[in-house]
């Protein structure tokens, strides 16, 4: 499993719509599984899970990706999982480091 945490300039909203636009749209095996959103008062998390084809594992990575700003900064929290081929063999030849970096990378820009 790979993991990011960071913090950006943006809203939750913001934020996740820059990585649905960037890391779905256009993507021809990328897709939204899910996207959970609560807003207390001027807080808001939001959860959103996507998943997308990787060749070099023949299998689905997925990505959770979680956004609050309940903190001073929007909070970030990215991570995959379920790349690895078969029941026992959890190496995923860097799938899931390429997928929770693609979220750093859009986001780069906004990063605090």
């Amino acid at each position: 499993m790979d993991v990011r945490e960071f913090y950006v300039s943006l809203s939750p909203k913001e934020a996740l719509d820059i990585l649905e636009e960037s890391l779905i749209k256009g993507s021809i095996s990328g897709a939204v599984v899910d996207v959970y959103e609560r807003l207390i008062g001027e807080h808001q998390v939001v959860v959103c899970v996507l998943e997308k084809y990787y060749m070099r594992t023949s299998n689905r990575t997925s990505l959770t990706v979680t956004i609050d700003n309940l903190e001073s900064n929007t909070k970030v929290h990215a991570a995959a999982s379920g790349g690895g081929e078969g029941v026992f063999f959890r190496f995923d030849w860097g799938a899931g480091d390429n997928f929770v970096g693609s979220v750093e990378k859009v986001l780069e820009n906004y990063k605090v």
